[in-house]
């Protein structure tokens, strides 16, 4: 398997737990309706863990374009990777958006908020507010991959590694989202966010509205900036 194909493989893992697991608390008539904040966040923890021990031997399962510009600024990943990384990783977060989307296929007409339908593709700020939502992804995506680097997990030991190197990264993702997710529902990742949005934009989703386009820039423009401040504050201090 190559590294693109597993990077798609991974992100697609990522976005089809994870956006499930937004469908199932939010969407009308499913079982785990109005579970509750803390089952998304933790099922996103877990759907993290469950991607990247899927493809880290192949890839080193990134499966975000924070942590591969991140891991390039920190000089451990190849630039000229990136690209190829960074495009399997929106094609994979698309393509388990359309899981999500089929497998909770007659929720979407029983469900009257478009605004639920879009929160289980994409993210959304609690209070809009275009500069504070942007310090908050900054921020939730800084502590992301600084917490990935002086973990030194997953991503950067070329795969000889087993389970317990992956689940620090997922508790540092599920505390994330405890800590700091309710402002802007932590995208945190801009292929988690951009390729679902997209699925979104063109899937025939009874009563979904529309994409909330003017908001999509920020779950992506803030991710980058912290993952490289992230990057660049742990090369500053020694990578210690």
């Amino acid at each position: 398997m190559s590294p693109f194909l597993g990077e798609v493989i991974g992100t697609m893992l990522l976005v089809l737990l994870g956006d499930g697991v937004v469908a199932n608390v939010v969407l009308s008539k499913t079982k785990g309706n109005n579970s509750g904040w803390i089952v998304i966040a933790t099922a996103w923890a877990l759907a993290v863990f469950v991607g990247a021990y899927a493809v880290a031997a192949v890839s080193g399962a990134h499966l975000n374009p924070a942590v591969t510009i991140g891991l390039v600024v920190a000089g451990k990943f190849d630039a000229a990777s990136a690209p190829i990384y960074i495009a399997g990783q929106f094609l994979g977060a698309f393509i388990g958006a359309v899981l999500v989307f089929l497998h909770y296929y007659p929720h979407w007409s029983a469900t009257q908020d478009p605004g639920l339908k879009l929160a289980v593709f994409s993210t959304g700020p609690a209070i809009r507010s275009t500069a504070w939502n942007l310090v908050s992804e900054i921020i939730g995506t800084f502590v992301l991959v600084f917490g990935i680097l002086a973990i030194d997990g997953p991503v950067m030991d070329g795969g000889s590694f087993g389970a317990l190197g992956i689940i620090p990264v997922a508790f540092l993702v599920w505390v994330i989202g405890l800590s700091l997710g309710g402002t802007t529902g932590y995208a945190i990742n801009p292929a988690r966010d951009l390729g679902p949005r997209i699925a979104h934009a063109i899937l025939p989703i009874p009563g979904k509205g529309d994409s909330d386009w003017g908001y999509s820039w920020i779950p992506v423009v803030g991710p980058i900036i912290g993952g490289a401040v992230a990057a660049g504050l742990y090369v500053a201090l020694g990578s210690f």
